[in-house]
């Protein structure tokens, strides 16, 4: 399948020129057609900021809501149609700040969805501040003396909620990338995907080449499977791991869900009977 199906015309990227978030949307679109899905039965759910702009620039379905809120709409829409491909897509103030409550909770809930999060270090598109992943010391036009709060570790806490999937990747390492989120996407599961991503615009400190020097991969006798192994690997002192650091199969929220205990058809193509509805609502009065 040709990555033309995922193009769309006369667009204005709005993105600034050498902006990270240009190789993600083009490996984006690579993975999507190596893996044969199409258009029609993808769904990439967004928030506000500028990698929730993502699904603006590609020919998909999208729903592009509240700032901090892509986790909670995803859930649902796999939840009623569990036969679509689902990515919640945002960036690191988006997912771990504004979203910090959902991305949690979602990790619990263990939903059939890829949420893949830019992770820039900072604020891209409210001007430079810091964001819930900023180093300690990083100064922006608020954080004038330095930042003083300990940044979010995003691979440690989905590692610690024994979340089912998780991995880092970087930006600019393309086709390495795509291999992860290819991986992402095709594990029964919630799986985050949290790829090192600069912003050359409001962070001059975590740069490409600040990426590459301070990451490194994990080798192939590497096990994800190993809990407390993957956790050291989160807290490594020495780097950022990039690769699949942890992999935890479970029963997804779907699996789950008693709707689908006895009936596997999706909830969205069901009837609706409004006398069924009046007596339940009835009995629990």
């Amino acid at each position: 399948m040709s990555t033309t199906i995922f193009d769309k015309q006369d667009i204005d990227i709005a993105w600034c020129p050498g902006c990270g978030n240009f190789k993600i949307l083009d490996m984006l679109k690579a993975a999507l057609s190596e893996l044969g899905i199409s258009p029609q039965n993808l769904v990439v759910v967004s928030g506000i900021g500028q990698a929730p702009k993502t699904p603006h620039y590609f020919n998909t379905n999208m729903f592009n809501g509240l700032h901090g809120r892509a986790l909670p709409a995803a859930t649902a829409i796999k939840a009623v149609n569990p036969g679509l491909t689902v990515i919640a897509e945002g960036g690191d103030g988006d997912m771990y700040g504004e979203g910090g409550n959902h991305f949690l909770h979602t990790i619990r809930r263990n939903p059939d969805i890829t949420h893949i999060v830019h992770n820039n270090m900072v604020y891209g598109l409210t001007k430079g501040q810091a964001s819930p992943t900023s180093p300690l010391g990083f100064k922006t036009p608020v954080q004038v003396d330095g930042v003083v709060s300990e940044p979010v570790n995003p691979m440690a806490v989905a590692i610690a909620q024994n979340a089912s999937f998780v991995a880092r990747a970087f930006s600019g390492d393309v086709e390495k990338t795509k291999e992860i989120v290819k991986k992402a996407i095709q594990h029964k599961g919630y799986a985050l995907v949290d790829i090192l991503q600069p912003c050359v615009t409001f962070n001059k400190i975590n740069t490409f080449k600040w990426f590459k020097d301070n990451s490194y991969y994990l080798d192939e006798s590497y096990n994800p499977r190993d809990r407390v192994k993957a956790f050291e690997k989160a807290i490594d002192p020495a780097g950022l791991a990039l690769g699949i650091l942890y992999i935890n199969e479970k029963p997804s929220f779907e699996e789950n869900l008693s709707v689908y205990a006895t009936n596997r058809e999706p909830v969205y193509r069901r009837k609706r009977s409004i006398e069924t509805l009046r007596q339940v609502i009835s009995s629990k009065m």
